[in-house]
C-alpha cells in the first residue's frame, strides 16, 4: 500500500470505515433477529423469523459468515494482504447485489418513507460496495 497515493489511502481507509460501521449495525441487527426478536425496518416491514422462515437462515448466514469474513478481510487489507483486496472485492459485490434487492423489495412492497434511516438501511450499502468496487478496479495493478 506504500505505493498508493495519499488519496488513495484516504478512500481506501474511508471505505474499510464504512464497512466497518455498517457490518457492525448489520451484525448487531441480525444477532437480534436470529434471536428471536421481531426488528423493525425503516420502511415498516419487520423481521421475524417467527413469521418468515428464511430470515432465520439469512440471519445465521449474516452472523457466521458475512460479518466474520467481512472483519478478517479488512485486517488483512490493513496488513496488506492481497487476499484482503480481494475478499473485500467479493463481499462488495454481494453488498450491491444483496442490498439492492433489499432495496427494490422496500420501494415495491412496503412504499416506504425515504427517511435517511431507510437510505443507510438500504441503499447505502450499494454504495459502499459500488465505491469499493471502483476503487479495487482503479487500483488493481496496485494492489497485484
Amino acid at each position: 500500500m506504500q505505493e498508493l497515493e495519499l488519496l488513495s489511502k484516504v478512500t481506501l481507509y474511508g471505505l474499510l470505515l464504512l464497512f466497518a460501521i455498517f457490518t457492525l449495525i448489520l451484525c448487531w441487527f441480525q444477532v437480534n433477529v436470529y434471536k428471536g426478536k421481531a426488528m423493525d425496518n425503516p420502511d415498516g416491514s419487520t423481521d421475524d423469523w417467527h413469521e418468515q422462515k428464511i430470515l432465520f437462515g439469512m440471519s445465521f448466514a449474516d452472523i457466521v459468515i458475512i460479518c466474520p469474513l467481512t472483519f478478517v478481510a479488512i485486517v488483512l487489507v490493513l496488513f496488506n494482504s492481497h487476499w484482503g483486496f480481494l475478499i473485500l472485492a467479493m463481499l462488495s459485490f454481494w453488498y450491491v447485489w444483496v442490498n439492492t434487492a433489499f432495496t427494490v423489495t422496500s420501494l415495491r412492497f412496503e412504499s416506504p418513507d425515504l427517511t435517511i434511516m431507510w437510505i443507510i438501511a438500504y441503499p447505502f450499502g450499494i454504495l459502499i460496495g459500488l465505491l469499493y468496487l471502483i476503487w479495487f478496479i482503479l487500483h488493481f495493478d496496485l494492489v497485484f
